[in-house]
């Protein structure tokens, strides 16, 4: 009989000394606990490298063949346990000890380019839809320097410089990953690790309970335009979504589809997501095949327009942000709207000092269901409808009305 049990694919990377080793002992007792089966796969770079292999020995070739068949490797390795994985009758959490995109920041661009091209690689395959979430550990060396050290680690060498733009590098390589969490040294370490645990749980639906300290929301800023011009952005990656919402058994189900992707490859997700469940909202969320993801696009709700979007991924001070820019065709309450999305445990002059200052930030818009895109996306007037959902948080539909009525105007549209 087949097994109906839940796979997660996990990357947990980061810059040296960022806590990888311990956090992933941590994360693993963690699911050990909940009566997850966890496999760790090794990191395939500390393992060919520990057997004598000195870049300094190779020539520019050499350099890039070892490079390429490292990555093979790794693909390899990590098939191993993503089809073990699949026989197991438990839930199973696979945390993956650095990921594929890793490679790409170690390698120029252009040698980066012929690897994907000898192999028939694209970043959509190896990066969105094979791993279900990425986790970044900053390193120590960007903002608690005293703690940064290399003498318990046989194959770490860096200074403090050095490290930091390790891990800038290795940031940069996931941005785009629809599940990329970033997670700073802003706190102690210990709460550090519990943040990244968390940030698991949260993508994962599971309820921890006062088990750790939940410090991390998602932000959601309403952005006014024009949008500045390409180069005031840092590094980005420009994404293609669309999503459809399907029809819905129960009244505060919400139910959709996502299609994400670059240069013709695609990402699929489904998404169920229930506003009001014992004061906060859930979700959950399943990787699709693109055959699922069009048999399931029967189910499609007409009382909702598809929503086009442009989709921005970009680092500012280790923070990880999406901006958000809604294309035609849409409901004229769409047009021109941008909204940015960002996670943080940051408040107050601290938050506003972490936001990307190129952009013009009107006010954050978190909670407020005038900027729920299934409230965007409804065909019918929001005046004359009954399908407004009100629930966003802890927001009751008494306090609803009272936003909506000041929220009449979306970019000067109803």
């Amino acid at each position: 009989m087949e097994s109906k049990n839940r796979v997660y694919r996990l990357v947990l990377t980061g810059g040296p000394c960022g806590g990888k080793t311990t956090g992933q002992a941590r994360l693993c007792t963690f699911f050990e606990n909940l009566g997850w089966k966890v496999y760790r796969v090794p990191e395939t770079a500390t393992v060919l490298l520990s057997g004598g292999i000195k870049f300094s020995d190779l020539c520019t070739e050499e350099t890039y063949q070892f490079q390429m068949n490292l990555l093979k490797t790794m693909i390899q390795i990590e098939n191993t346990y993503f089809e073990l994985a699949k026989s197991c009758r438990r839930n199973c959490l696979i945390i993956c000890d650095r990921g594929v995109m890793d490679a790409s920041a170690y390698i120029d661009s252009e040698k980066w380019e012929r690897m994907k091209n000898a192999n028939g690689w694209n970043e959509i395959e190896l990066r969105d839809n094979r791993y279900n979430q990425i986790i970044h550990m900053v390193s120590a060396a960007v903002g608690a320097e005293e703690f940064y050290s290399t003498e318990e680690h046989s194959c770490r060498s860096e200074g403090v410089e050095h490290a930091r733009e390790l891990d800038y590098r290795a940031a940069s390589a996931w941005i785009g990953h629809p599940y990329f969490d970033v997670i700073d040294n802003s706190t102690d370490f210990e709460t550090k690790v519990n943040r990244m645990i968390e940030g698991v749980c949260q993508k994962l639906g599971i309820d921890t309970g006062d088990r750790l300290l939940r410090t991390s929301r998602k932000l959601k800023f309403l952005v006014s335009g024009p949008l500045p011009s390409d180069d005031k952005f840092p590094s980005f990656q420009d994404f293609n979504v669309v999503h459809h919402y399907l029809q819905s058994s129960g009244q505060r189900a919400q139910t959709r589809l996502r299609k994400r992707g670059q240069n013709g490859h695609w990402s699929y997700i489904h998404t169920t997501r229930r506003p009001h469940v014992h004061g906060q909202s859930i979700e959950v969320k399943t990787q699709l095949t693109q055959r699922d993801y069009l048999n399931m696009l029967a189910q499609k709700d007409d009382a909702h327009f598809t929503i086009f979007k442009k989709r921005r991924c970009f680092l500012v001070n280790n923070q990880y942000f999406q901006l958000d820019i809604y294309q035609e065709p849409s409901h004229p309450r769409c047009r021109g709207l941008m909204l940015l999305e960002t996670y943080t445990s940051l408040v107050g002059d601290e938050l506003e000092k972490s936001l990307p200052q190129f952009l013009t930030i009107v006010k954050q818009t978190t909670g407020d269901p005038s900027y729920s895109m299934f409230n965007l996306s409804l065909k019918e007037d929001w005046n004359n409808t009954k399908k407004f959902c009100y629930s966003l948080h802890d927001t009751s539909k008494d306090e609803g009305q009272k936003l909506v009525a000041t929220k009449k105007l979306v970019n000067g549209k109803a």
